[in-house]
């Protein structure tokens, strides 16, 4: 009887380790996958453009979303987003910063006459994205016509974007899959199958343990072990238990390694949040109401809701759908054409099971994850300033320049002072606040004498992705729709006049109001003493511890350190209108009748972890660092963080006498609107004036709900002639 007890003790005392130890492994999947994604989270842009077509020369409006991977919310994580149109050799025509607040911005970008009749790619990314290009990146096709380079090519986005899934045949490093395999079945609409089969061999070598998980764009659905009884071990999972979207399927060995994995698509609940009300038929000059509302599932409203809405000539080219977008976004890769235009709800369930086999994530990589591999990170995300990278290179050598520091400034009359260091590549890079302005930037060295050049990189990115040329279609018809675009355009510059002329002179960025050092010891306003006649004098009469002093041809300034009273082993710093120079006879040949003010740090003084031997910042009348030369291994650069966006303007026929106005509007853009914001019912009205454009309309609007749910809508309008 004791032996039996002890027995069934050992048998409970065997189960509840494996039980504890099933749990650990569970957790420990799950915890690496939540600090995988909170240390790699993944951003999605969405462009929605005012229209597909588009004659060169005209311009592209547009709204970019910017969408957090994990929770399908709109994303405050980046501030700013790169748009790009790439002509058919995928190198770019365009380019734009467009400043995001709260997930999401408006753009607009002026397309080059010059461009040819095509196929082109618009893309657009975020600097964080930059760090997994090709892949993570927006893209999408727009038609350029031109009506006088009408020799077309076509392009279309390669499919290497999809990467294929674990194999589940063979060995992957230490861990066996030979005689193991998966397969997913459906039941009904509220079932999946998850059939695992094993041989004898497999389980005998690897246990009869294993570990399910589901996950959908990083949040995990699904976890369990699953004991292998035999050859063939089915799993029902209630599909109420999946997020919409893309789920990966992935089954781990009694180790936590993964061995197979499978996606499926769970489509979202067909509930439609958005609702409005359009008249059908429609006549010139006529002005146009749309009143619409959003609500969730249960007619409750979601607010704040943010909408972009255009309204453009039929074509035959349909518009991008950030419902459908969001569904492979970049995760997964770009659909094929033929089921991107069917629509993943309208394609059978087995063509897109068939499709999915096999696919795996971009960015859920389950051998980086346990291996706690992280990727290369060489851009950070903007969320509240712009960076600007930059390389160092010894001009002797042209071998990169490390650990060597490198100034920035913007001339002024307040100084401002930014330092970087070189990394083992000679990179660096500067913090620039997110502003529309134009900045006035000084780069340099710190060390002249050591000849180096300063090479700034694009802000934008230069891995391209591969397109494939189709055909020439140079003998192809052009539509009469796409003919009469071209046809508009042309009318519409020759009655351009009207629009209000951009400002010619952008308004300079002012950095900041306080000089970065502070309170100066010394502060000397020149109209406060009698006029000295050069800068020798100045220094002798009027800057007590600060001497400018001659030895043979070259000037130098010195400074008395006030506590030890005595000279400083090392130069102090020198500016003129907050840029530093290093060459004291620039300040001793300045004319005082141009110098407006002397600030001086006689002490040491950090900034960060850089030390001055005291501070000479000589302020001009003009304060703009003008007349001076800089050395030739310096740069000066006027910079934009973001592009202006202009308003979309359009006639309004609101009297009998603009009614009958005898100048034509063929707007090949009937309205655009990137930013339409829901009121405390969720309800929105826009208006707007119809044109004499001969054509039907059609109204696209795209957006996000408060709570991650994407906003489709397309609805015709039919002119009445």
């Amino acid at each position: 009887m004791r032996s039996t007890w002890i027995l069934i003790s050992l048998i409970l005392g065997f189960t509840v380790v494996s039980g504890q130890e099933q749990s650990r492994v569970i957790m420990s999947i799950a915890q690496k996958l939540n600090s995988y994604c909170s240390k790699i989270p993944r951003e999605e842009i969405y462009v929605h453009t005012d229209r597909n077509d588009y004659v060169a020369g005209e311009e592209i409006w547009f709204r970019a979303y910017l969408i957090d991977r994990k929770s399908s919310e709109l994303s405050s994580g980046s501030r700013i987003a790169y748009f790009e149109v790439l002509n058919p050799e995928s190198r770019p025509v365009v380019q734009k910063r467009i400043l995001l607040r709260n997930g999401a911005g408006p753009g607009q970008a002026q397309l080059p006459d010059t461009l040819s009749t095509g196929t082109y790619i618009i893309r657009a990314y975020t600097n964080w994205m930059k760090n997994f290009l090709p892949y993570n990146c927006f893209m999408s096709k727009v038609y350029i016509y031109n009506p006088f380079r009408t020799k077309a090519r076509s392009v279309k986005l390669t499919e290497l974007t999809f990467n294929r899934g674990i194999t589940t045949t063979g060995k992957q490093g230490n861990v066996q899959t030979e005689g193991f395999s998966l397969s997913v079945g459906r039941t009904g609409q509220n079932d999946l199958d998850v059939s695992i089969n094993t041989t004898r061999n497999y389980r005998s070598v690897s246990g009869t343990t294993c570990y399910m998980v589901i996950q959908t764009h990083g949040v995990i659905n699904v976890q369990r072990p699953v004991n292998l009884v035999s050859d063939s071990t089915s799993v029902a999972v209630p599909v109420a238990q999946l997020l919409p979207g893309i789920n990966q399927i992935t089954i781990f060995n009694s180790l936590g390694r993964p061995v197979a994995e499978r996606c499926i698509y769970t489509p979202a609940n067909s509930h439609q949040p958005f609702s409005i009300s359009a008249p059908d038929i429609i006549r010139k000059r006529e002005k146009i109401a749309l009143d619409m509302l959003v609500t969730d599932k249960r007619g409750n409203d979601l607010i704040p809701v943010g909408l972009s809405v255009s309204v453009a000539p039929l074509t035959e080219n349909p518009s991008a759908d950030i419902a459908e977008y969001m569904i492979f976004g970049t995760e997964f890769g770009f659909l094929p054409d033929e089921l991107s235009e069917a629509g993943p709800d309208n394609i059978p369930a087995e063509k897109l099971d068939a499709f999915l086999s096999g696919l795996r994530s971009n960015w859920i990589d389950w051998n980086n994850i346990l291996s706690d591999k992280l990727p290369d990170i060489k851009y950070g995300r903007e969320t509240e300033n712009h960076f600007l990278h930059g390389r160092l290179i010894n001009k002797n050598t042209q071998a990169p320049d490390v650990d060597k520091y490198l100034f920035l400034s913007i001339p002024g009359k307040k100084a401002y002072f930014q330092y970087a260091k070189t990394d083992a590549d000679g990179d660096f890079f500067f913090t620039l606040p997110i502003d529309e302005k134009i900045m006035d930037l000084i780069i340099q060295p710190e060390d002249m004498a050591r000849n180096d050049n300063i090479k700034i990189e694009s802000s934008f990115s230069n891995i391209y992705p591969e397109l494939h040329f189709t055909r020439d279609t140079s003998a192809q018809k052009i539509s009469s729709g796409v003919s009469k675009l071209g046809i508009n355009y042309q009318v519409k510059k020759i009655y351009s006049s009207e629009e209000a002329a951009a400002k010619s002179q952008p308004e300079s960025y002012i950095w900041t109001n306080k000089n970065f050092y502070g309170k100066p010891d010394i502060k000397l306003m020149m109209d406060d003493y009698i006029k000295l006649p050069v800068m020798q004098e100045v220094f002798f009469e009027l800057m007590p511890g600060v001497f400018l002093r001659k030895k043979k041809a070259e000037y130098e300034i010195s400074i008395a350190d006030p506590v030890e009273n005595r000279i400083y082993d090392r130069p102090p710093m020198l500016l003129v209108d907050g840029v530093i120079i290093n060459d004291a006879s620039v300040i001793a040949n300045l004319d005082p009748e141009h110098v407006e003010e002397i600030d001086a740090i006689k002490e040491r003084y950090f900034v960060g972890d850089y030390l001055f031997f005291g501070l000479v910042n000589v302020i001009t009348r003009t304060g703009d660092f003008s007349n001076i030369t800089l050395p030739d291994n310096a740069v000066r650069l006027p910079y934009r963080v973001v592009d202006p966006v202009k308003s979309f303007n359009y006639p309004v026929y609101d009297t009998q006498v603009s009614k009958q106005s005898r100048i034509p509007d063929l707007r090949n853009t009937l309205y655009w609107n990137p930013s339409v914001e829901t009121d405390a019912g969720g309800k929105a009205r826009i208006e707007f004036w119809t044109s004499d454009f001969t054509t039907d309309y059609v109204i696209n609007i795209q957006g996000m709900t408060s709570d991650g749910k994407a906003i489709t809508f397309t609805k015709t309008l039919k002119l009445q002639q």
